[in-house]
């Protein structure tokens, strides 16, 4: 379970109970339902995306993708629920709850990766397809799939530390995915090891409502200040 809110993490994985099953169905779409219902029969999370314009405090924007189809196209089905209707939630799974669900091929490097995030006391979770193929035993990962990774640094050092350590593995292991900062915003790990380097670099970021872009130096000084506080 992360130390941060599973709530405000996009990618957070959420469980719902019986009333907000039945007010996802409610307002989904009716070529949509047979999937929505797969879903609740199997229990299955949903996983958190990004707030719709207009959503309240009391509500949570999620999201249920399917495997892709022949052609590589995965249905992604949005849901908004009131907060009644979340079970439980928890942050996007560790590597290793998915590595015997990689292909071969990941494996012993997934394994390795694992190893050295907690030798470093890092917390990297992952989601998109691999995490999906884990959690339903469903096949979403094909020839030409990434491993979306999603760190979550305390502090400069963790950064550093971390980045380094994804630039190092992503010569073996297709590798992608986010950092996710502890003021909420979010930014792809590859950009951002391109554009650390000069404080002065804009970076595009996530967050719960919407993206923007954001100074280098105004993450770090936001970072080193959650790091002064905590």
């Amino acid at each position: 379970m992360s130390g941060r809110s599973e709530l405000s993490t996009r990618h957070g994985l959420v469980w719902l109970n019986e009333a907000g099953w039945l007010e996802a169905l409610a307002c989904v779409a009716d070529e949509h339902r047979f999937a929505v219902q797969r879903w609740r029969q199997q229990d299955w999370p949903a996983v958190i995306r990004r707030r719709d314009a207009g959503c309240t405090a009391g509500e949570i924007c999620l999201g249920i993708a399917l495997p892709p189809d022949q052609d590589g196209v995965k249905l992604r089905v949005p849901l908004r629920i009131d907060l009644q209707g979340v079970r439980a939630m928890r942050a996007p799974l560790a590597i290793a709850d998915v590595i015997e669900h990689a292909g071969s091929q990941w494996r012993d490097g997934l394994l390795e990766l694992h190893g050295d995030i907690a030798a470093q006391g890092l917390e990297i979770g992952v989601y998109g397809s691999l995490a999906l193929q884990a959690l339903t035993g469903q096949s979403y990962l094909r020839s030409a799939s990434d491993i979306d990774l999603l760190f979550s640094p305390l502090d400069r050092l963790q950064l550093e530390q971390g980045v380094s350590l994804l630039q190092q593995y992503a010569a073996r292991l297709p590798l992608d995915g986010e950092i996710s900062f502890p003021s909420g915003y979010a930014v792809a790990w590859k950009e951002w090891a391109q554009a650390c380097g000069k404080p002065g670099n804009r970076v595009l970021v996530k967050h719960d409502s919407g993206v923007a872009l954001q100074r280098v130096v105004e993450l770090l000084a936001g970072l080193e200040e959650h790091a002064c506080a905590a």
